[in-house]
């Protein structure tokens, strides 16, 4: 007997980084990972498989089922069989960890044939992935942007969404993304939460509404206390980009760029290497297939 569930959740970029201070924001792009959970009558098992990145670990898958499970007190019912493929590069900071938490929790409910409302379902993911190890503070604030789309604002230790905003604009989202990974388990946590303060404050600037500033400027920020070069940013500005930082820990570096400009700040970045993919604000659920 299997029963089998699918379901799809999207990527992110950070507007403001959470592990300094608790507070964070995000903005939901339409880079997407797809689960297929299928559940079977062994009791413990859970396998799984990253089709589109096979030598990553796979423990977040076993973490986000099991969390699953244990909602409804089904641990001693069922294992699973998992496999996920996604469009989101892994370790860059875009929030591939998150929507694999959503994605594929969302399909384990639909192949237990169980529902939650969406902050529980979020929830379930943060723990998870809290429990796997790939996240410092749960980023609860990726776990809804990718939930939600488009720009939320979050209180990470108290779990809570603070605002929502809907931009109106049809801006591309350029990444660009250096051939090296970078895992949120490997980051300096003490010294991110030397600048606190100032990411408080710009936190306070993305509540009011200006949250494209307070990217900006939080990628600048978290770039010097990190040691990356701000100025693969700073040059995306210089090319009519009206937001542009680092994104989570790094070390991609996001762009929110008007369509007529997306070629000149492509362009500028051949200088840095890597690779620059295009994406573009997401405003669709995290949903069951």
């Amino acid at each position: 007997m299997a029963l089998i569930g699918r379901a799809v959740a999207y990527g992110a970029i950070t507007i403001i980084n959470a592990i300094s201070c608790g507070l964070g924001a995000a903005l939901g792009i339409n880079l997407k990972t797809e689960a297929t959970v299928k559940l079977m009558d062994e009791p413990g098992r859970i396998e799984g498989k990253i089709l589109s990145d096979p030598s990553e670990s796979t423990i977040l898958i076993e973490k986000s089922v099991r969390r699953v499970l244990k909602q409804f007190n089904l641990e001693n019912q069922y294992g699973a069989y998992v496999e996920t493929r996604s469009s989101i590069p892994i370790a860059r900071g875009l929030k591939s960890s998150s929507a694999a938490a959503n994605a594929i929790t969302l399909a384990t409910l639909s192949a237990l044939g169980e529902k939650v409302d969406d902050l529980t379902a979020i929830s379930m993911g943060v723990d998870a992935s809290i429990e796997a190890g790939v996240t410092v503070t749960g980023a609860f604030d990726d776990a809804c942007a990718s939930y939600f789309g488009n720009v939320v604002i979050t209180d990470n230790y108290r779990r809570k969404v603070l605002r929502k905003f809907h931009p109106e604009e049809d801006y591309a989202v350029l990444v660009h993304i250096p051939s090296k990974k970078s895992y949120t388990s490997e980051s300096n946590v003490d010294r991110m939460k030397i600048i606190a303060d100032e990411v408080k404050a710009l936190h306070r600037m993305a509540m009011l509404g200006d949250y494209w500033q307070a990217m900006t400027l939080n990628g600048i920020i978290y770039s010097a206390v990190l040691g990356y070069d701000a100025n693969i940013a700073i040059d995306a500005l210089a090319e009519g980009a009206i937001a542009a930082g680092l994104s989570g820990k790094g070390p991609a570096v996001a762009a929110i760029v008007p369509r007529d400009k997306a070629n000149d700040v492509r362009d500028c970045w051949r200088k840095y290497g890597g690779e620059a993919i295009e994406a573009a604000i997401n405003r669709e659920k995290a949903h069951i297939l």
